[in-house]
């Protein structure tokens, strides 16, 4: 059972707009509270002032790309804890290898499934979510 009073907290850094609030609605919709970034540097901002539940991270992005977030970002213990599904366009397996050098849980493609996204979104929260209680 869903408990409303305690949303987890979703990060979505892409840079393309429309996808971002296309997103956003549908995690909304689904009882997440999300949080936006449109560039690297902006998204690991967020994610250190805000430490969401889950990061869905985008690897083309302006200033500072995926792989250097997700690495940035697993690389400091304050942080390494919240789990981050590359979310991309790039599909191949060298991509793929990247993300998982750099420390990402998981690798979406994008055109996406969005019953496939909400359930690896709800998968890595039950597994790693319960760790952000305590900070």
């Amino acid at each position: 059972m869903n408990n409303t009073t305690n949303k987890k907290r979703i990060l979505v850094v892409d840079d393309e707009k429309d996808l971002v609030e296309e997103m956003k609605l549908n995690l909304e919709e689904n009882g997440f509270e999300v949080l936006t970034a449109y560039q690297g540097d902006e998204g690991l901002q967020v994610a250190r002032r805000e430490r969401p539940d889950l990061i869905l991270l985008d690897l083309m992005l302006p200033k500072i790309d995926g792989y250097r977030v997700c690495a940035l970002l697993k690389s400091d213990s304050r942080y390494a804890d919240i789990p981050i599904i590359l979310f991309t366009a790039r599909a191949h397996e060298e991509d793929r290898k990247l993300g998982e050098e750099a420390g990402a849980n998981a690798y979406l493609t994008k055109p996406y499934d969005s019953s496939v996204l909400l359930a690896k979104i709800r998968e890595l929260i039950e597994k790693y979510g319960l760790k952000n209680f305590f900070i």
